[in-house]
């Protein structure tokens, strides 16, 4: 039987917790994380098509006991990004931690790939969470010394290619790049900055991908741990992270693949 997390044993309490592309996947699962840790959350999440789901999250974070605002917007837009600070402060007053997690990835082959397709996915991508990590870190600027911890939720892409991924892989490997530099530019300011890089996890985004039941088993078969990665599998990381548990930790990427990345078979 599963024992209730109790109070003490919560990683994140009181802190104010920012994540983007909050309404499904591994977004969803880092929200409730966050608030079964005791945080409170701004949920990001598209705009009105994804209001219901999101309003779904706020249910399941307040169950958990946290307090929720919603923030929807085109995560590409720096208006979007300074909408979910603003909406920060003045519903809780500050920022602790943010998870950049919004992002798309739309499978096309190379060739015939259009130039409007590979700039939406840069602008997603990588483009939203370069303006998302500025405005976040410009509040937390302020809070010093307390600080912050910023989580840019990257991807295996960043290490290995894909033939129906060349728009992808590279903002991934981006995104683990401006962590870094990050890292660099705002340790002096108390702000940690780190990211994950999830493997196969099943999510909306490749649900088509992973219904051909052959390349599914071949996918598992590579897989020393045994299975495909589900949300939580990333959102417990992503709230280590997120905690004083780290709080040496900076500049630091984690994959959390299953161990496909050192898989051979």
């Amino acid at each position: 039987m599963a024992t209730q997390q109790t109070a003490t044993s919560r990683l994140l309490p009181g802190k104010v917790v920012v994540v983007t592309g909050s309404s499904q996947g591994i977004g969803r699962a880092i929200a409730i994380a966050a608030a079964k840790n005791g945080a409170n959350l701004v949920l990001h999440h598209l705009g009105e098509a994804t209001a219901a789901d999101v309003a779904e999250v706020q249910d399941r974070v307040h169950e958990a006991g946290g307090k929720t605002v919603a923030v929807g917007g085109d995560i590409s837009s720096p208006a979007t990004a300074t909408a979910i600070v603003d909406a920060a402060v003045s519903t809780f007053g500050r920022i602790d931690v943010l998870v950049s997690n919004a992002g798309i990835c739309p499978f096309h082959a190379f060739l015939d790939l259009p130039h409007d397709l590979w700039k939406r996915v840069q602008d997603v991508n990588l483009n939203g969470a370069f303006y998302a990590v500025q405005a976040v870190a410009n509040q937390m600027a302020t809070q010093v010394p307390q600080g912050g911890s910023i989580i840019a939720i990257s991807s295996i892409s960043a290490i290995m290619g894909g033939a129906e991924q060349t728009h992808y892989t590279p903002t991934k490997a981006a995104v683990k790049s401006l962590m870094e530099s990050c890292a660099i530019a705002l340790g002096p300011m108390g702000i940690r900055c780190n990211s994950v890089l999830p493997g196969t996890i099943e999510t909306a985004i490749n649900k088509e991908d992973l219904a051909n039941p052959v390349k599914r088993a071949d996918m598992v078969r590579r897989m020393p741990i045994g299975r495909l990665g589900e949300p939580d599998d990333i959102a417990q990381p992503v709230i280590f992270f997120a905690s004083d548990m780290a709080k040496y930790c900076t500049g630091a990427s984690l994959l959390v693949d299953g161990g496909a990345a050192i898989s051979l078979q």
